[in-house]
């Protein structure tokens, strides 16, 4: 392990995992304070085994791994988890908060027309329905939620986070953001914080956050971390993911027996697609025993 790397993974360990961010409950630790070393040195020995060490170094692939069965002491491992990379798709999920603040709030309704629209975005990523639901939420009231205090899921003091400043389609661009000139952008340790915070229902009430997990469900688009998974039966996902040009994004939230874990990558490559589909298996099996996948 990098001697830099090493000493930020230990500091960050000193504090402790209980301590929260603002935007976290009191009783729920902050992600950011629960990074684990011993996690954290066998990401980057499988990242070497994979021969993806070189693009970490390179800046062209960031991961975020979140060991969350104990969904009250989580265990945090990250290479490049502040870098803000393109993300294509992968931002939708901020649509998909922004409007279902709005569902709890009851300026939207949760009807059948929005329902399938919101599935639609996510399972496919029908460009159409995330643009018709970015107009319907408001394009400047998304990135307000993400910039909020209850959130901070784009904050500039941790290197930006998800970010929605243009329509999906030809249109240009209407707010970059400030810190990286991006349109669709995401970090892999804000993105995983999305999952952590819907999973500990931080993000919309427990009624609601069941229905943002089920349209997480059922990925349509079997690429990726799906194709990966297919490798470990048994495993659960919910997810959303991005394409465009050498971009490459996934994201999800895995469940397998008794075991749950967060998975988050950006690549910039050419072969980034491929990278995603052999990095799952082996974040994986580091949360989940092998003989635990082949029973199920």
């Amino acid at each position: 392990m990098p001697i830099k790397t090493f000493l930020i993974i230990l500091l960050l360990s000193l504090f402790g995992c209980g301590l929260t961010w603002a935007a976290d409950a009191e009783d729920i630790p902050s992600l950011r304070n629960c990074a684990d070393p011993g996690l954290q040195t066998e990401l980057e020995q499988a990242l070497s085994q994979l021969g993806l060490d070189r693009a970490v170094t390179n800046s062209k692939l960031s991961i975020a791994l979140v060991d969350i069965t104990d969904l009250n002491n989580p265990r945090l491992a990250a290479v490049n988890g502040d870098q803000m990379m393109y993300a294509a798709s992968l931002p939708k999920i901020a649509i998909l908060l922004g409007a279902f603040v709005d569902i709890e709030n009851g300026t939207l309704q949760l009807d059948r027309d929005t329902r399938e629209s919101l599935s639609r975005m996510i399972r496919i990523s029908s460009n159409l329905d995330a643009t018709s639901m970015l107009n319907k939420v408001g394009k400047e009231r998304v990135l307000e939620l993400l910039q909020s205090e209850r959130f901070k899921l784009y904050d500039p003091k941790q290197g930006g986070g998800l970010w929605v400043g243009k329509e999906y389609g030809k249109s240009p661009a209407y707010h970059r953001d400030p810190l990286h000139n991006l349109s669709h952008g995401a970090t892999v340790l804000q993105t995983a914080r999305f999952y952590y915070l819907l999973e500990t229902g931080q993000l919309v009430n427990n009624t609601l956050t069941s229905e943002m997990k089920s349209m997480l469900g059922n990925p349509g688009i079997e690429h990726k971390f799906v194709k990966g998974l297919k490798a470990r039966p048994g495993a659960k996902i919910y997810r959303k993911s991005g394409s465009w040009r050498h971009w490459h994004a996934d994201s999800a939230l895995v469940e397998n027996g008794p075991y749950k874990y967060i998975a988050v990558a950006l690549a910039d490559n050419a072969k980034g697609g491929q990278w995603l589909s052999q990095l799952i298996t082996s974040l994986n099996d580091l949360i989940v025993p092998l003989q635990v996948a082949s029973k199920d």
